[in-house]
């Protein structure tokens, strides 16, 4: 139990360091925390490789998500080091601090692709909707974008928690 709150509040930290960092024209604040929290979980788990593997997984695929979610207009994040339609690193970073949850606050999504489907097309949207409020995008999701997130997130969600079932198992 004490992990998991651990886990979850470095997350959280993580999480608004990136926004609120992106927001505040301080791009690299984000990938620092990340890169913390990251270390940290590397420290604490059994299976480094696994989730190292996992980790770089989640960065790559949540890398080429946004990038089509930018390209196609769909929210604008703010620039920083790559030009549009490219993701931002700080975003990119957050692809890797949701990984580090996958096997330990959200183990409980493990082998539950439907629950963890429904998980992502909620907290996905609702996360890139208060990162738009706190200032990190050029402007909020319309109905229609917050659509198209619940859907994508649908998808990886489930993508990524099947990711986090097989590096597991993996020596």
């Amino acid at each position: 139990m004490g992990r998991n709150l651990l886990n979850v509040a470095l997350f959280q930290g993580a999480w608004f360091a990136a926004v609120l960092g992106a927001a505040g024209g301080r791009h690299w604040l984000g990938p620092a925390a990340v890169a913390l929290v990251v270390a940290i979980h590397l420290a604490l788990t059994d299976n480094r490789p696994g989730e190292t593997k996992l980790i770089l997984t989640a960065g790559v695929l949540g890398f080429f998500f946004d990038t089509a979610l930018v390209a196609g207009g769909v929210f604008l994040p703010l620039a920083y080091l790559l030009p549009r339609p490219f993701s931002p690193l700080w975003m990119v970073a957050l692809w890797f601090n949701f990984a580090t949850t996958l096997n330990v606050s959200l183990a409980w999504l493990r082998s539950r692709y439907l629950l963890a489907a429904l998980f992502g097309a909620v907290g996905g949207p609702l996360a890139y909707y208060s990162g738009a409020r706190l200032g990190a995008t050029e402007a909020l999701p319309t109905t229609g974008a917050m659509l198209i997130l619940a859907a994508g997130w649908g998808v990886m969600t489930p993508l990524l928690v099947g990711a986090a079932n097989y590096f597991r198992r993996q020596p």
